[in-house]
C-alpha cells in the first residue's frame, strides 16, 4: 500500500515535506504512519486524511493523502 504524508511546521524537520511511504501491512492507520515517523501521537494536532478531519485509527486506502499539523504556537 502507498501512502503519502505531508508534513508541516517542526515534522519537517529532517525530513522531506511530502513522503510517499510503502506499508506491506493488512490494516493500515495513521497510528502505523506516526509509529514509522517517530512522531508522538499527543504532538499531532490536526489530521487530515484526503483533506477532511481523520483519526488516528481510521483505516487508509492505497493511495490516500494523510497530512500532519503540531500545535501553532506563537504570540
Amino acid at each position: 500500500m502507498k501512502i503519502e504524508v505531508r508534513l508541516f511546521a517542526y515534522f519537517r524537520e529532517g525530513r522531506e515535506k511530502k513522503l510517499f511511504l510503502e506499508i506491506n501491512e493488512d490494516e493500515v492507520t495513521p497510528r502505523n504512519i506516526f509509529n514509522k515517523l517517530n512522531i508522538d501521537e499527543n504532538e499531532v494536532a490536526i489530521l487530515l486524511i484526503n483533506g477532511r478531519d481523520g483519526k488516528p485509527t481510521t483505516i487508509l486506502k492505497d493511495g490516500d493523502v494523510v497530512s500532519l499539523f503540531p500545535p501553532v504556537g506563537g504570540g
